[in-house]
Formats: structure tokens, sequence, C-alpha cells
């Protein structure tokens, strides 16, 4: 039957097979040098040659001084952006959907889209511009007779204005999603709700809303399988060592470890137990959705 399958859709299995691809390449065959996480890794001796040590390489990061730093940093920037950054683009899809003018709609969807196409580091070299003691903002201050405030050297400040940016630079690009979602809402549905006197206020509640709600919960528990997976690139551009107490995340100690201190045992040690808690909390996430609303990935 699969055969028959295949060959009978063949065209559609074609297309299928660069993705295939992708993954297998990288994604799982790099699953086989996993193994190193268990043993003291030697360039010389190869994976299959190299000491099986157990679990010493995890008990040593427990162990760490920066364990619960980068635990505590990883967690607390992840829910941050679940917090601020995950509804935002499902707020401006709502706002942009109320809008009556059809050429004002487009102008504002232009606006909101182009950060995205900016690149990360540009976006950083905007942000420090702007954030130092003598960029705009801090010129604004000191012209309102306000003290300058030294933005990116500042522990308090670091979480805000990762999670900040990160709104501002994806928040256009997210909302597409949930404008196509509320697109296929059926508008009868709307008639009816006007007919029965609710406002727009209230077809938001209760008509475009539930419309999406089945997008946003799958939106969400990708992004609550990724909780711990913090992007190192952005963060290696913005922090120094005056901001690590909240800056450091596990992906950016892995880098350190793994890459500048050539410890790829380690590292990967460190970085399998990030993997582990993601697989985890994906999960635990779609078993209560499934068991709340009915919904999940699976």
């Amino acid at each position: 039957m699969l055969l028959k399958d295949i060959i009978r859709n063949r065209y559609i299995y074609l297309m299928l097979l660069p993705v295939v691809v992708y993954y297998i390449i990288f994604s799982y065959l790099p699953m086989y040098g996993a193994q190193i996480a268990f043993k003291s890794f030697s360039p010389v001796n190869g994976i299959w040659g190299s000491t099986w040590i157990g679990l010493q390489h995890f008990e040593a990061f427990f162990q760490g001084i920066y364990f619960w730093r980068t635990f505590r940093n990883t967690l607390l920037i992840s829910l941050y952006d679940i917090l601020f950054g995950f509804p935002a683009p499902i707020l401006l899809a709502l706002l942009l959907n109320e809008l009556r003018s059809l050429k004002y709609k487009r102008l504002v969807q232009s606006f909101t889209y182009m950060p995205h196409f900016i690149s990360v580091i540009v976006v950083v070299g905007i942000m420090v511009d702007f954030l130092t003691r003598d960029g705009l903002v801090n010129l604004v201050l000191a012209d309102l007779g306000l003290e300058k405030i030294a933005f990116l050297q500042s522990p308090e400040w670091f979480r805000g204005l990762y999670i900040g940016s990160g709104i501002w630079q994806q928040v256009g690009w997210g909302s597409i999603i949930f404008i196509a979602a509320i697109a296929g809402i059926d508008p009868t549905l709307y008639e009816a709700a006007r007919v029965d006197g609710a406002g727009r206020f209230r077809q938001v509640m209760h008509i475009t809303l539930p419309g999406i709600m089945p997008t946003i919960i799958i939106l969400l528990i990708l992004r609550l399988g990724n909780v711990m997976n913090v992007g190192y690139e952005k963060i290696l551009l913005m922090y120094n060592p005056m901001v690590y107490e909240t800056a450091d995340v596990i992906s950016t100690y892995v880098y350190r470890k793994g890459i500048l201190d050539a410890s790829f045992d380690y590292s990967s040690a460190v970085g399998l137990f990030n993997s582990v808690i993601n697989l985890v909390l994906l999960v635990i996430a779609n078993y209560t959705s499934r068991r709340v609303n009915g919904s999940g990935l699976w």
C-alpha cells in the first residue's frame, strides 16, 4: 500500500524529499555525536575510541558555579518572551483586522513587517547607537535634566532590552499567521453577531479569538517546547562581563565552553541537558493542551 501511494503521489513526495534530506543531515545524523557527552572526548581517538565516563560532565555542570545562573537566566528570558512577546503578534493581528481602511492597513503591515528583514547585527548596532552614554536616548534624558543611564552596562536593563527589541523586530512577521487564521473565519458569524447587537469588542472576544484559538494553542505548544532555547547570537552581541549576572544563558555558556575552551564533551553534555528539558516541556504542554482543549500536536 505504501509503495502504491508513493507511486501515485510521487511528485508530492518529490517536493517533500529536500525537507526530509535536510532534517536527516542536520538534525538526525548529528545525534550520533551526542554520545561524547558521556565520554572523555579526544579528537585523536575519535568518538568511539574515547573513554566512557558516564554522567561526570553532567555532575560537573550541576555542581558548578554557573549552573543556577545560566539556568535561571535562560528560564526567565524565555518566560518573559512568552509573557510579552507571544501575545504581541496576536494583539497586532486583532488590531489590524479591525481597521476599515485597506490602504492604512497595508501601510501598517508594511512598517511592522520591515524590521524582520533587518539582521540581528544591525538591530544590536542600532541599540548601541541609541543607548550608549552619548547615544540619542541619553542625550534626550540630559536635555530633560535627568541623569544618564548606562543601559548596556546595567544588568537590570538587559532582559527588558532583549525582549523589547525582539518584539519590535518580530511582531509584524509573527502576526502574518494569525491574520491568515482570522481570514479563515466564516464572515456569517460576524453578521449574525451584529444582528444580535454585539459590538466590535464582543465580536473579537466571542468570534475572532475562539476562531484562531487552535492556531494559538499549536504555536504556544511549539514555543513551550523551546523554552530553554534562547538564541545565543543576539546575546553574544549585546552582553559584556558587566551584565553576565542577568545575560549569561545556557547557549552562551555552551558556546564559551565548546568553541572558546574547546571542551566539546562538557559542552555537549550541557547542550543535551538543555534539549532533554525542552522535550519534557513539549510533552507536558501537549498533554495539558489535549486534556484541557482537546487539541495538540499529536
